[in-house]
């Protein structure tokens, strides 16, 4: 089944809205946030079909640190019903080309160390841990990943 990847817009934002609350629980972005999201200026996102249906999104920022651009994924969210076909990959895969065509040179991400899945797929994109970070996702620990962007 074909995976279509497309510019997201404010307009998606109920489905959107849907896609993290089913990921992210408790923990998901606000409405107002993946909102706001949608229209900064320095934030890039992108959606993921299948069937028509939007599967998946991810949502990335920009921003100058030291003279260099640097690319960091604030969420990436395939909805349960999708996930296990490649879809958070190919999100990944094409936000890093976006990154690298403005001229990003490293990007990183934060992921919830019990997350398994996701951690090995940022791993397995070449994202190496950089330091764990106590706390983070409220008592749960998270792992802060990197990558160079070549």
């Amino acid at each position: 089944m074909p995976i279509t990847i497309e510019d997201a817009s404010i307009k998606n934002l109920d489905r959107l809205y849907e896609v993290e609350t089913e990921c992210f629980k408790q923990e998901a972005f606000g409405r107002q946030q993946i909102a706001h999201l949608l229209t900064d200026y320095n934030s890039v996102s992108l959606i993921a079909r299948m069937d028509g249906e939007i599967a998946g999104f991810i949502i990335g920022m920009i921003y100058a640190d030291r003279n260099a651009f640097v690319g960091h994924i604030l969420t990436i969210d395939v909805s349960p019903l999708y996930r296990r076909k490649g879809i958070g990959l190919q999100l990944l895969q094409e936000i890093e080309k976006l990154f690298m065509e403005k001229g990003v040179k490293t990007c990183h991400l934060e992921v919830r160390e019990h997350n398994l899945a996701a951690v090995r797929l940022y791993e397995k994109s070449g994202y190496r841990k950089v330091n764990k970070l106590k706390n983070y996702y409220g008592n749960a620990n998270g792992i802060h990943l990197r990558k160079a962007l070549t």
